[in-house]
């Protein structure tokens, strides 16, 4: 795991035990710090148990103090932060899925002076530690995990060490430090960059930006502001990547280049031709853009054309984004699950020329006119979840609209009534909370469905 001298003996409140909240405590106490840790959820809170175990003699049951080194440094508190006195504390460390906007520890943390900050930010405190190295940093609304997972492929395919972390695959303090030449790729969420300070990226990249998460700021141009200080977080010379391809992108790409960094501005334009034949995972107007954006990137690192193109050829792609799940009877099954809004639903209904599409979910927007340039590919629509009934009567009149209500459903229903040639596409435009976990979840309940036809 990434730790750091610079956390030994000071004390931290971690809020929020998921994934990334469990791995910022053993970071912490690796590294001798005293540690506050906490989650509503008994369960979370419970899945600390078997480190503590590890680690010392106690029990985890809310108010438990437990030191963890004969020095007195390192130790955990099992205790809720807006029930204690933070004056003192280093930091409070919150799981991105935090409200700041809503939840009342911001304004405790502000009354202590103690600042609110994310795990990233404790990676990027931790960078002067580990062997030299280089990060990019991958944001934008749409595209950031397949641009992220696509320039760690190209990097690895050029023999440098490389690691993808942030908002895709492991936490980055659970991951074991990259050797000398690494590559720190980081997917970064405007959440993720609200709470970090301190990320001099060596490459950043802006992808798109559309409306979405706009129940956590103040309209679209706060969500747009959270983005740009990816750039604002940059030392002069390093190099940045803008897709210019929408209004609020090109703006601040114009901001960056006002700053006097247009020397290391690469702007990455809509509609360029390319030839994606020779790259089986990276089909699609979006992945044109997403290719673009990589190979901006990879050619900032210093990779060769050779390595890069390597890459291209030989990227897997990702599960649930446009993954193809199985071909019965002639007509191919497609997994997009990962399609959380509509503009990101858009490619995958233009990348196929007759589509039955299973969407729904809780939607973001009470709109799909993002989705119309692919609606002339749609052979028929079938609604599920929360907007089931929102969608369909958007999509009524533009195509033939079945309410399946369930994913499970949906599929069977589909995939009577599709013929050889045709596609099966979940494709949600929408979150995946009203009846599943994530949109991994909502994933795998589509693979399984269609496994269930025979």
């Amino acid at each position: 795991m990434i730790t750091s001298t610079a956390w030994r003996g000071r004390r931290y409140a971690v809020l929020g035990l998921a994934r990334s909240g469990l791995a910022t405590v053993d970071a912490l106490l690796a590294s001798g710090a005293r540690v506050t840790a906490w989650d509503s959820k008994e369960e979370a809170r419970a899945a600390l148990s078997p480190s503590l175990r590890f680690r010392g003699e106690g029990a985890v049951d809310g108010v438990s103090h437990l030191p963890l080194s004969p020095e007195g440094e390192r130790e955990l508190i099992v205790a809720d932060p807006l029930e204690i006195d933070l004056i003192g504390f280093e930091a409070v460390i919150v799981s991105p899925g935090v409200p700041l906007n809503t939840h009342p520890i911001a304004a405790k943390a502000r009354d202590a002076g103690v600042p609110v900050i994310g795990d990233v930010e404790l990676f990027a405190r931790s960078r002067a530690e580990l062997p030299a190295h280089k990060v990019v940093g991958v944001t934008g609304t749409n595209g950031k995990s397949t641009t992220t997972a696509l320039i760690d492929h190209i990097c690895r395919a050029a023999g440098l060490p490389s690691l993808a972390g942030g908002n895709i695959g492991l936490p980055i303090l659970g991951r074991d430090p990259l050797p000398e030449g690494g590559v720190y790729v980081l997917e970064l969420s405007s959440y993720q960059i609200d709470l970090t300070f301190n990320l001099d990226c060596d490459v950043a990249v802006l992808l798109n930006l559309t409306p979405d998460h706009l129940d956590r700021y103040d309209g679209f141009q706060g969500y747009a502001a959270s983005k740009a200080r990816l750039f604002e977080m940059q030392s002069g010379g390093h190099a940045a990547v803008i897709g210019i391809g929408d209004a609020p992108s090109a703006a601040i790409a114009r901001q960056v280049a006002v700053s006097g960094r247009s020397e290391d501005l690469t702007k990455i334009a809509p509609g360029v031709c390319m030839d994606q034949s020779h790259w089986p995972a990276l089909q699609g107007p979006h992945n044109a853009q997403n290719a673009l954006a990589a190979i901006a990137a990879c050619e900032a690192l210093g990779i060769d054309k050779e390595a890069i193109d390597k890459g291209l050829e030989t990227f897997p792609g990702l599960p649930h984004r446009m993954e193809r799940v199985a071909t019965k009877k002639g007509v191919l099954f497609v997994n997009d699950s990962k399609a959380t809004n509509a503009d990101s639903t858009t490619p995958a209904l233009s990348a196929y020329p007759r589509v039955h599409w299973i969407l729904g979910g809780r939607a973001k927007t009470d709109s799909l006119e993002a989705c119309r340039p692919g609606f002339g590919h749609v052979v028929k629509a079938y609604t599920i979840g929360e907007a089931g009934e929102l969608f369909a009567s958007l999509l009524e009149g533009e195509m033939p609209v079945e309410r399946s209500g369930m994913l499970e459903a949906a599929v069977k229903s589909a995939a009577a009534n599709a013929q050889p040639g045709e596609t099966v596409l979940l494709s949600p435009a929408c979150a995946s909370f009203d009846q599943f976990k994530d949109y991994e979840a909502r994933g795998q309940a589509f693979r399984d469905a269609v496994e269930a036809l025979g």
